[in-house]
């Protein structure tokens, strides 16, 4: 089950950089996973302030 980031994203950028599948870039307003390449380990949610990464 991949993540994926909600509305509450406060495009801080603070989950990108722990990503360690790098599945996670800027999009449009907001931070997007590529659930293709997520693994699931939670690192993105561990780090945000919005709680925004939320399993699928």
């Amino acid at each position: 089950m991949a993540y994926v980031i909600n509305n509450d994203c406060i495009s801080c950028g603070a989950c990108e950089p722990e990503c360690p599948v790098d599945a996670i870039s800027e999009g449009d307003g907001i931070y997007v996973i590529d659930g293709s390449l997520c693994i699931d380990c939670g690192a993105c949610a561990d780090v945000c302030p919005v709680d925004a990464p939320q399993p699928e």
